[in-house]
């Protein structure tokens, strides 16, 4: 539990060094059924996940979400889209954005608030291989240096 009351349940952990995040928004999670109790339990997965306007909504692909064991057998697609939820004002500002070449929505992490489901969005740019290089040098060096002058 963070102390702004999110309880996260999954973190998108190679966001952060495939893209060079931008800027981020709070989005809500449309879910059906058994989702919301396999997501609690942290059987997500954001392999290839991404997101895309569709006229003035925002929609998620390829985010996994196992099937909830416990469940009926009409269990929803673990692979399907999911509308994300955002306010007009937010997606107004995320259509001249995405427009821009190279820029794409990343989610960054799932977590929990007040029991909805919430999602990270970030609009990210891709990183060259030699920027990733550069930033995990860049981060060694700066390891080194704060171990060097005795704390973090």
């Amino acid at each position: 539990m963070a102390d702004d009351g999110r309880l996260v349940v999954a973190t998108n952990r190679k966001a952060r060094h495939e893209y060079e995040i931008l800027d981020t928004w709070e989005a809500g999670l449309v879910l059906k059924g058994a989702e919301v109790k396999s997501l609690r339990e942290g059987k997500v997965s954001f392999q290839d996940a991404f997101a895309r306007l569709h006229g003035s909504e925002v929609w998620l692909h390829s985010l996994h979400i196992s099937p909830y064991e416990q469940a009926n057998r009409f269990a929803p697609d673990p692979l399907r889209a999911r509308k994300l939820l955002l306010n007009r004002s937010e997606i107004r500002k995320l259509i001249g954005k995405v427009e821009e070449k190279g820029l794409t929505l990343v989610p960054l992490d799932i977590y929990f608030r007040r029991g909805r489901a919430k999602m990270t969005l970030a609009l990210g740019r891709g990183r060259k291989l030699h920027d990733k290089r550069q930033k995990l040098k860049q981060q060694t060096l700066d390891r080194e240096a704060a171990r060097a002058m005795g704390g973090r």
